[in-house]
C-alpha cells in the first residue's frame, strides 16, 4: 500500500492522477506514448506495466469508446490505476500480474491496440523507493515485454512503445521477424540535440518497410535558462492540450 501520494495534473488539468509523492511518477512520456498510439473509437488497447494508469488513461481521454484494460505487477500501483480510473470516468479494467506469467484473465484475448513503457535502465544504483526501482530498473527482460506485447494483439494490431534511444537496437531485435511498418520516432529535448527517447510502433504479421521519421523536439530554447516552461508548439498540443502525435502512413501493410 501507498500512503505518501500527491495529485497530479495531465493534458492541460483535464486528467487528474494519484501517483506516489516519493516513488514512480509517470510524466511526459507516458502522454508522448498515449499520443503516439493510433487506436480508434470502438477498438480495444491495453498497457503493459500501467503504473498508477497515466498512458493508458491520457488514450482513453484522447480517444472517448475505446476499451482499455491495463496490467501492473505491483498490486499498490494497480489499484491506484483503479482509482484514478475511477475518479477520472474513464472505463478501464485493471489487472494485477506479471507479463512474464501473464493473467488467465488476459492469456487468451488479443487487442487492436498494446502501448507500454518499459523500464528504461538495465542496470544501475537502485531507488531509494523500491516501487520506484522496480519501475525504472528492468527485471523483465525488454525482449519479453515486445513479445508479450505482440502475443495480446490481433493480425494487423499495433504495438507502440517508448524508451531510451540508446536501447533502440534491442527493440528492433526483438521485433524481427514478428512484426513489420515498424515507424520510429526519435524523440530529443532540443533542437540539435541527440535524441533520448524514441517512440517505435509495429504492426503485427506486416510487411511494410522500416521508417525513421524526422526528431519531435520538446523544448524551444537551446538550453535550459530559466523555471519558465519553454515547450515547442507541437510538445504543448500533445502534452497540454491532448494532440495526436502522428507517426504517418500506419495503414501499411
Amino acid at each position: 500500500m501507498v500512503d505518501d501520494l500527491r495529485e497530479d495534473g495531465f493534458l492541460g488539468g483535464r486528467l487528474r492522477i494519484v501517483q506516489p509523492a516519493r516513488g514512480y511518477r509517470a510524466g511526459a512520456d507516458a502522454v508522448m506514448l498515449a499520443a503516439a498510439c493510433p487506436a480508434r473509437a470502438g477498438q480495444s488497447a491495453l498497457e503493459l506495466g500501467c503504473g498508477a494508469g497515466v498512458a493508458m488513461l491520457c488514450l482513453g481521454a484522447r480517444v472517448p469508446g475505446l476499451r482499455l484494460a491495463g496490467l501492473e505487477v505491483q498490486p499498490a500501483y494497480a489499484e491506484l490505476a483503479r482509482r484514478n480510473a475511477a475518479a477520472n470516468a474513464i472505463a478501464a479494467e485493471l489487472h494485477q500480474g506479471d507479463l512474464a506469467r501473464m493473467p488467465a484473465a488476459l492469456r487468451d484475448r488479443d487487442f487492436d491496440h498494446v502501448i507500454a513503457n518499459p523500464p528504461y535502465f538495465l542496470d544501475g544504483p537502485s531507488a531509494p523507493d523500491a516501487g520506484r526501482g522496480l519501475a525504472r530498473h528492468e527485471q523483465v527482460p525488454l525482449a519479453l515485454w515486445v513479445r508479450a506485447g505482440l502475443r495480446r494483439l490481433r493480425p494487423g494490431g499495433w504495438l507502440t512503445l517508448i524508451q531510451r534511444a540508446d536501447r533502440l537496437a534491442a527493440v528492433l531485435a526483438a521485433l524481427d521477424g514478428r512484426a513489420g511498418a515498424i515507424t520510429i520516432l526519435p524523440v530529443a529535448a532540443r533542437q540539435g540535440r541527440d535524441a533520448g527517447r524514441v517512440i517505435v510502433a509495429a504492426r503485427k504479421g506486416a510487411r511494410a518497410p522500416l521508417r525513421l521519421l524526422s526528431p519531435f523536439v520538446m523544448h524551444e530554447k537551446p538550453s535550459h535558462s530559466a523555471d519558465a516552461e519553454d515547450l515547442t508548439a507541437a510538445a504543448q498540443a500533445v502534452l497540454r492540450e491532448g494532440a495526436s502525435l502522428s507517426l504517418g502512413g500506419r495503414d501499411s501493410r
